[in-house]
């Protein structure tokens, strides 16, 4: 082993969250900071063009190439799970989609144990966060590291046909899904800026990186924890074939991911005892919730061909992908710069619930999400998501090799309350389909197709069909319970100088995409970490429909399906 360097914080993980801890932490140049990363760079066009996001998804270069275990709920079919090998983490290989969630979900996360983390606490660090092309207003801002924009502005008129048809719904427009009102269906956000993916690595590290006082240790694979009895003390990480010694004299911080921060957990002796041992490694302290209560959204593409040759499906051959490429690298603009999901919409599945459970992304082509495959002619497509689901899994480990990957165990569909949401959703969506604002567009049902109306067949299909949103979440939950594995500082319950931070700590899933809530969540622990008081909350109206406890929707869709 060589020499030992000490560093005030020891950052595992330059991801969503690693590179927002980096940047904070290192500000005001009084403590020094070491950020460790397994992957290497981020600066491939192909992670750079928005356009290009399923491509990195599948590359081992860029992909820790994690699969679920066989999935009971989905035939016993193994998904992969996506998660960014690269600086930058799954910031640099995601979809990009700028999604907070409601207000609802995060006073939820306060009523469950999170306390200071309801909205009115959280909405100034999505403020920090963010530097909006549309302008500042009491729930958006400007001038901070990440980019906000719409891509190309909706040009493809599939786009606002979507939107008014989810209004002719009855479920109304948005203006800002970010802002006041989230239900509705209105422009989607992307985390672009210039052209370009603004990634976390982007945003924040690189303006960070040219402090004396931060130091980025690539292709670095922390090992274990090093600790004094219940103290964090550093770490140990391989690189090149040896093993190297680090020392913190503040803080270890975890922002490795949902699936490898419970793992360096476990593999450190913190963790639930009983799996522990199964495994030879000395029980440091019993935190049964490592790796418990993990979550994610599942999601079904509902597919039409489209009457009228302007969708995406026209724009695939290598020719046009070539032209689209060069424009791209030469100006930063067309198809290039956009992750072509310009529109959405959140609903509720019923009534007696004051915010969303559903999402839609649309997308103007009938393609698969990482381009695998696309619809013959033209086509177009919503992503389905029911996003409050009851179904819990774990993280679990293999041998103790380090280098091994992490059981993941979703346990999707498991409840029946997620099968139901799916069938509602299902239904929901062909009579958004169904509306006059798609007449003009609207062909044949692709998928599910029109043999796929009972409830068995719906769900026969979704266990099929349906494919992971690449939203892990909550491994290492935020709260007070037993089964907490942080406090809401973020510190980990009996260990000093230890801390997670990343998606692992959301005590549930927010509606929606969960990069925007996990750059917040680094945000608002960086103050934590360095001792400064949390930003003021900022008390501002959010939009509760009329008769919420009564009606699922706010006025009679212009055309209703027959039951």
């Amino acid at each position: 082993m060589t020499d030992t360097q000490t560093f005030d914080y020891l950052i595992v993980g330059a991801g969503s969250a690693g590179c927002v801890l980096a940047d904070r932490l290192s500000a005001d140049g009084r403590f020094s900071v070491c950020l460790l990363e397994f992957g290497g760079s981020d600066r491939s066009p192909l992670i750079r063009m928005p356009a290009a996001l399923s491509i990195p998804m599948g590359m081992k270069r860029y992909d820790w190439g994690l699969y679920s275990e066989p999935e009971p709920g989905l035939n016993g079919r193994r998904l992969h799970h996506a998660r960014g090998k690269v600086v930058g983490g799954s910031s640099s290989i995601n979809g990009m989609a700028w999604v907070r969630g409601s207000a609802g979900d995060f006073d939820d996360w306060a009523a469950r144990g999170a306390t200071g983390w309801d909205y009115a606490h959280v909405l100034p660090y999505f403020r920090r966060a963010e530097d909006c092309l549309y302008g500042a207003d009491d729930y958006r801002a400007t001038g901070g590291p990440v980019g906000v924009c719409n891509g190309n502005g909706m040009a493809n008129p599939l786009y606002r046909a979507f939107i008014e048809a989810g209004a002719q719904a009855g479920y109304g427009h948005t203006t800002d899904y970010n802002g006041h009102r989230q239900e509705g269906f209105g422009r989607m956000d992307m985390s672009v800026r210039d052209g370009e993916r603004c990634s976390t690595a982007r945003a924040y590290l690189e303006p960070a990186r040219r402090r004396p006082n931060l130091q980025v240790i690539r292709h670095a694979l922390a090992e274990r924890i090093l600790l004094d009895g219940h103290r964090a003390t550093g770490l140990v990480y391989r690189r090149g074939g040896r093993s190297h010694r680090l020392q913190a004299r503040r803080e270890v911080i975890l922002a490795a991911s949902a699936f490898n921060s419970p793992k360096l957990l476990m593999l450190s002796g913190i963790g639930p005892a009983a799996h522990l041992r199964e495994h030879g490694i000395e029980v440091v302290h019993d935190l049964p919730g490592v790796g418990a209560n993990l979550q994610d959204h599942l999601e079904i593409w509902v597919q039409h061909t489209c009457r009228r040759p302007i969708s995406l499906n026209g724009r695939l051959g290598a020719l046009s992908k070539l032209g689209i490429g060069a424009r791209w690298l030469l100006r930063r603009d067309g198809l290039g710069a956009s992750n072509q999901f310009e529109a959405n919409g959140y609903i509720r599945s019923r009534a007696g619930l004051r915010y969303p459970d559903i999402q839609f992304h649309f997308l103007p082509g009938a393609i698969a999400y990482d381009g695998s495959s696309a619809a013959p002619g033209h086509g177009f497509q919503a992503h389905l998501g029911p996003n409050k689901p009851d179904s819990r899994g774990h993280v679990r480990l293999r041998p103790t090799d380090p280098q091994s990957a992490p059981v993941l165990t979703f346990n999707y569909l498991q409840e029946d309350a997620d099968r139901e949401a799916f069938r509602t959703g299902l239904r929901l969506t062909r009579e958004i389909f169904a509306q006059p604002a798609l007449d003009d567009y609207r062909g044949e049902e692709l998928s599910p197709g029109p043999a796929v109306t009972t409830d068995d067949e719906i769900d026969a299909w979704v266990a099929e069909h349906a494919e992971t949103a690449y939203h892990p979440c909550s491994t290492c939950r935020m709260g007070t319970d037993d089964l907490a594995v942080v406090d809401p500082a973020c510190r980990v319950h009996g260990i000093g100088n230890l801390r997670v931070v990343d998606s692992s700590i959301m005590p549930r899933l927010t509606c929606g995409n969960i990069n925007a809530p996990t750059i917040m969540l680094a945000e608002k622990a960086a103050d934590a970490i360095l001792g400064r008081p949390p930003l003021a909350p900022t008390d501002v109206p959010v939009h509760e429909p009329p008769a919420w406890q009564t009606r699922q929707r706010t006025s009679t869709p212009k055309r209703p399906l027959a039951d």
